[in-house]
Protein backbone atom coordinates (compact mmCIF):
# COMPACT_ATOMS: atom_id res chain seq x y z
CA UNK A 1 0.00 0.00 0.00
CA UNK A 2 1.32 3.12 -0.67
CA UNK A 3 2.31 5.85 1.58
CA UNK A 4 -0.30 7.98 2.37
CA UNK A 5 -0.29 11.87 4.44
CA UNK A 6 -3.03 9.79 6.87
CA UNK A 7 -1.07 7.02 7.30
CA UNK A 8 1.98 8.53 7.47
CA UNK A 9 0.71 10.37 10.55
CA UNK A 10 -1.04 7.94 11.60
CA UNK A 11 -3.95 9.70 11.75
CA UNK A 12 -7.11 7.02 12.22
CA UNK A 13 -5.19 6.43 15.66
CA UNK A 14 -4.52 10.01 16.43
CA UNK A 15 -8.08 11.56 16.12
CA UNK A 16 -9.55 8.44 17.99
CA UNK A 17 -7.43 9.62 21.36
CA UNK A 18 -10.01 12.08 22.36
CA UNK A 19 -12.41 10.45 24.75
CA UNK A 20 -14.30 13.00 26.46
CA UNK A 21 -15.75 11.64 30.17
CA UNK A 22 -18.55 13.92 30.59
CA UNK A 23 -21.96 12.26 29.25
CA UNK A 24 -23.58 13.34 27.69
CA UNK A 25 -20.23 15.24 26.29
CA UNK A 26 -19.99 18.64 27.53
CA UNK A 27 -18.35 20.80 24.29
CA UNK A 28 -15.29 22.53 26.04
CA UNK A 29 -14.04 18.84 27.18
CA UNK A 30 -13.03 18.29 23.96
CA UNK A 31 -10.96 21.70 23.50
CA UNK A 32 -9.62 20.43 27.21
CA UNK A 33 -8.47 16.95 25.74
CA UNK A 34 -6.81 18.17 23.00
CA UNK A 35 -4.90 21.43 24.31
CA UNK A 36 -3.18 18.74 26.90
CA UNK A 37 -2.68 16.15 24.54
CA UNK A 38 -1.50 18.89 22.31
CA UNK A 39 1.05 20.29 24.98
CA UNK A 40 2.90 16.79 25.31
CA UNK A 41 3.41 16.66 21.82
CA UNK A 42 5.52 19.71 22.46
CA UNK A 43 6.80 18.28 25.61
CA UNK A 44 8.52 15.65 23.27
CA UNK A 45 9.17 17.84 20.67
CA UNK A 46 11.19 20.06 23.09
CA UNK A 47 13.35 17.15 24.70
CA UNK A 48 14.17 15.79 21.04
CA UNK A 49 15.73 19.00 20.38
CA UNK A 50 17.15 19.53 23.57
CA UNK A 51 19.09 16.49 22.56
CA UNK A 52 20.21 17.98 19.82
CA UNK A 53 21.25 21.32 21.48
CA UNK A 54 23.12 19.23 23.53
CA UNK A 55 25.15 16.89 20.82
CA UNK A 56 25.95 20.26 19.15
CA UNK A 57 27.58 21.80 22.57
CA UNK A 58 29.41 18.78 22.98
CA UNK A 59 30.98 18.89 19.13
CA UNK A 60 31.81 22.52 20.20
CA UNK A 61 29.39 23.06 17.37
CA UNK A 62 28.11 26.92 18.58
CA UNK A 63 26.30 28.08 15.41
CA UNK A 64 24.71 23.94 15.23
CA UNK A 65 23.41 24.79 19.07
CA UNK A 66 22.36 28.61 18.28
CA UNK A 67 19.91 27.10 15.50
CA UNK A 68 18.58 24.34 17.69
CA UNK A 69 18.19 26.91 20.62
CA UNK A 70 16.39 29.61 18.22
CA UNK A 71 13.39 26.24 17.75
CA UNK A 72 13.52 25.20 21.32
CA UNK A 73 12.54 29.31 21.92
CA UNK A 74 9.85 28.98 19.08
CA UNK A 75 8.16 25.97 20.75
CA UNK A 76 8.36 27.66 24.21
CA UNK A 77 6.52 30.72 22.92
CA UNK A 78 4.17 27.94 21.38
CA UNK A 79 3.34 26.63 24.45
CA UNK A 80 2.92 30.08 26.15
CA UNK A 81 0.44 31.03 23.40
CA UNK A 82 -1.84 27.65 23.61
CA UNK A 83 -3.25 29.48 26.91
CA UNK A 84 -4.90 31.87 24.98
CA UNK A 85 -7.00 29.19 23.59
CA UNK A 86 -7.78 27.49 27.00
CA UNK A 87 -8.49 30.72 28.15
CA UNK A 88 -11.84 31.60 26.26
CA UNK A 89 -12.83 28.51 28.09
CA UNK A 90 -15.28 29.98 30.79
CA UNK A 91 -14.86 28.57 34.48
CA UNK A 92 -18.63 27.10 34.35
CA UNK A 93 -17.47 25.60 31.30
CA UNK A 94 -14.98 24.04 33.27
CA UNK A 95 -16.76 22.90 35.88
CA UNK A 96 -19.23 21.10 33.61
CA UNK A 97 -16.77 18.45 33.27
CA UNK A 98 -14.37 18.79 35.92
CA UNK A 99 -15.33 16.28 38.06
CA UNK A 100 -14.63 13.81 35.29
CA UNK A 101 -11.03 14.44 35.78
CA UNK A 102 -11.39 12.73 39.47
CA UNK A 103 -7.43 12.45 40.30
CA UNK A 104 -6.02 13.22 36.90
CA UNK A 105 -3.79 16.93 37.23
CA UNK A 106 -1.10 18.58 35.28
CA UNK A 107 0.74 18.35 37.43
CA UNK A 108 1.30 14.46 36.89
CA UNK A 109 2.84 15.21 33.47
CA UNK A 110 6.21 13.48 33.86
CA UNK A 111 7.57 14.68 30.51
CA UNK A 112 7.20 18.13 32.07
CA UNK A 113 9.20 17.12 35.24
CA UNK A 114 11.68 15.49 32.61
CA UNK A 115 12.00 19.04 30.62
CA UNK A 116 12.43 20.67 34.60
CA UNK A 117 15.16 18.24 34.94
CA UNK A 118 16.81 18.66 32.18
CA UNK A 119 17.12 22.11 32.21
CA UNK A 120 18.58 22.36 35.51
CA UNK A 121 15.51 22.55 37.92
CA UNK A 122 16.20 19.33 39.64
CA UNK A 123 14.22 18.31 43.15
CA UNK A 124 14.67 14.77 44.57
CA UNK A 125 10.98 15.46 45.93
CA UNK A 126 9.42 15.31 42.45
CA UNK A 127 10.80 12.02 41.97
CA UNK A 128 10.01 10.47 45.04
CA UNK A 129 6.68 11.36 44.67
CA UNK A 130 6.22 9.06 41.23
CA UNK A 131 5.45 5.87 41.64
CA UNK A 132 7.80 3.02 39.87
CA UNK A 133 4.50 2.14 37.72
CA UNK A 134 3.72 5.14 36.01
CA UNK A 135 4.73 5.92 32.47
CA UNK A 136 8.30 7.26 31.49
CA UNK A 137 9.17 7.04 35.61
CA UNK A 138 12.12 5.55 34.17
CA UNK A 139 12.76 8.17 31.81
CA UNK A 140 12.70 10.93 34.69
CA UNK A 141 14.55 9.07 36.83
CA UNK A 142 17.32 8.99 34.31
CA UNK A 143 17.30 12.47 33.84
CA UNK A 144 17.60 13.67 37.45
CA UNK A 145 21.01 10.93 37.31
CA UNK A 146 22.29 13.33 34.12
CA UNK A 147 23.35 16.39 33.53
CA UNK A 148 21.47 19.76 32.53
CA UNK A 149 21.63 22.04 29.90
CA UNK A 150 24.33 24.38 31.71
CA UNK A 151 26.32 21.39 32.57
CA UNK A 152 26.61 20.84 28.72
CA UNK A 153 27.18 24.59 28.19
CA UNK A 154 29.83 24.80 31.37
CA UNK A 155 31.96 21.77 29.46
CA UNK A 156 31.51 24.13 26.04
CA UNK A 157 32.96 27.33 27.45
CA UNK A 158 35.85 25.23 29.33
CA UNK A 159 36.82 23.69 26.20
CA UNK A 160 36.65 27.67 24.39
CA UNK A 161 39.16 29.03 26.62
CA UNK A 162 37.10 30.10 29.70
CA UNK A 163 37.94 29.68 33.19
CA UNK A 164 35.35 27.48 34.37
CA UNK A 165 36.22 26.31 37.97
CA UNK A 166 36.63 22.54 38.73
CA UNK A 167 34.07 22.44 41.03
CA UNK A 168 31.51 23.49 38.62
CA UNK A 169 32.53 21.32 35.55
CA UNK A 170 32.52 18.37 38.18
CA UNK A 171 29.41 19.40 40.51
CA UNK A 172 26.86 16.73 41.31
CA UNK A 173 24.29 17.06 38.92
CA UNK A 174 21.41 15.77 40.84
CA UNK A 175 21.77 19.05 42.54
CA UNK A 176 19.57 22.41 41.13
CA UNK A 177 21.80 24.79 39.24
CA UNK A 178 22.96 27.58 41.36
CA UNK A 179 25.05 30.52 40.82
CA UNK A 180 28.62 30.86 40.21
CA UNK A 181 30.67 34.44 40.66
CA UNK A 182 33.73 32.94 38.33
CA UNK A 183 31.25 31.43 35.48
CA UNK A 184 29.79 35.18 35.45
CA UNK A 185 32.71 36.63 35.30
CA UNK A 186 33.63 34.43 32.41
CA UNK A 187 30.13 34.95 31.09
CA UNK A 188 30.64 38.61 30.82
CA UNK A 189 33.80 38.32 29.23
CA UNK A 190 32.01 36.12 26.45
CA UNK A 191 29.69 39.07 25.74
CA UNK A 192 32.51 41.86 25.43
CA UNK A 193 34.42 39.78 23.62
CA UNK A 194 32.83 36.84 21.15
CA UNK A 195 29.61 38.53 20.07
CA UNK A 196 28.94 34.99 18.26
CA UNK A 197 28.43 33.46 21.87
CA UNK A 198 26.41 36.22 23.42
CA UNK A 199 24.12 35.01 20.72
CA UNK A 200 23.64 31.87 22.08
CA UNK A 201 23.16 33.04 25.56
CA UNK A 202 20.80 35.07 25.37
CA UNK A 203 19.22 32.21 23.30
CA UNK A 204 19.19 30.66 26.95
CA UNK A 205 18.00 33.25 28.32
CA UNK A 206 14.90 33.34 25.84
CA UNK A 207 14.16 29.82 27.09
CA UNK A 208 14.49 30.78 30.78
CA UNK A 209 12.13 33.74 30.43
CA UNK A 210 10.07 31.25 28.31
CA UNK A 211 9.36 29.07 30.90
CA UNK A 212 9.01 31.38 33.61
CA UNK A 213 6.35 32.80 31.39
CA UNK A 214 4.43 29.81 31.02
CA UNK A 215 4.55 29.12 34.47
CA UNK A 216 2.96 32.83 35.02
CA UNK A 217 0.33 31.65 32.48
CA UNK A 218 -0.32 28.64 33.81
CA UNK A 219 -0.90 30.21 37.81
CA UNK A 220 -3.18 32.95 36.13
CA UNK A 221 -5.00 30.60 33.87
CA UNK A 222 -6.29 28.52 37.40
CA UNK A 223 -6.40 31.24 39.26
CA UNK A 224 -9.17 32.44 36.96
CA UNK A 225 -10.81 29.29 36.17
CA UNK A 226 -11.25 27.66 39.88
CA UNK A 227 -9.91 30.80 42.09
CA UNK A 228 -8.55 29.40 45.38
CA UNK A 229 -10.45 25.93 44.70
CA UNK A 230 -7.75 23.16 45.80
CA UNK A 231 -6.50 21.79 42.22
CA UNK A 232 -7.35 19.41 40.19
CA UNK A 233 -6.09 15.89 41.82
CA UNK A 234 -5.92 17.49 45.13
CA UNK A 235 -2.87 19.44 45.01
CA UNK A 236 -2.94 23.15 46.88
CA UNK A 237 -4.04 24.69 43.47
CA UNK A 238 -2.95 28.37 43.27
CA UNK A 239 -0.57 28.18 46.36
CA UNK A 240 1.49 25.00 45.22
CA UNK A 241 2.03 26.98 41.53
CA UNK A 242 3.26 29.94 42.76
CA UNK A 243 5.92 28.56 44.86
CA UNK A 244 7.71 27.68 41.44
CA UNK A 245 7.33 31.34 40.00
CA UNK A 246 10.56 33.38 39.13
CA UNK A 247 13.14 30.46 40.05
CA UNK A 248 15.18 30.76 36.86
CA UNK A 249 17.41 28.16 34.61
CA UNK A 250 20.29 29.81 34.58
CA UNK A 251 20.84 32.16 37.48
CA UNK A 252 23.87 33.56 36.36
CA UNK A 253 23.12 34.75 33.21
CA UNK A 254 20.49 37.08 35.22
CA UNK A 255 23.18 37.98 37.94
CA UNK A 256 25.32 39.19 35.47
CA UNK A 257 22.61 41.76 33.94
CA UNK A 258 23.35 44.72 36.41
CA UNK A 259 26.57 44.49 35.64
CA UNK A 260 26.64 45.09 31.43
Amino acid sequence: MALTYHSYLELEKLLALQVPRSEPPEHDETLFIVIHQTYELWFKEFLHELDRAEERLDADDLWGCIATLKRMRMVMKTLVQQVDILETMTPLSFLSFRDRLDTASGLQSVQFRILEFRLGFKRARILESISDEVPLRDELAAAFEARALQDALHGFLSRSGCDIPAEVLERDVREAITGNDAVQEELLRMYRDKPDFSVMLELLTDLDEGLQEWRYRHVKLAERTIGTKIGTGGSDGIDFLKKTLFQPLFPDLWAIRSRM
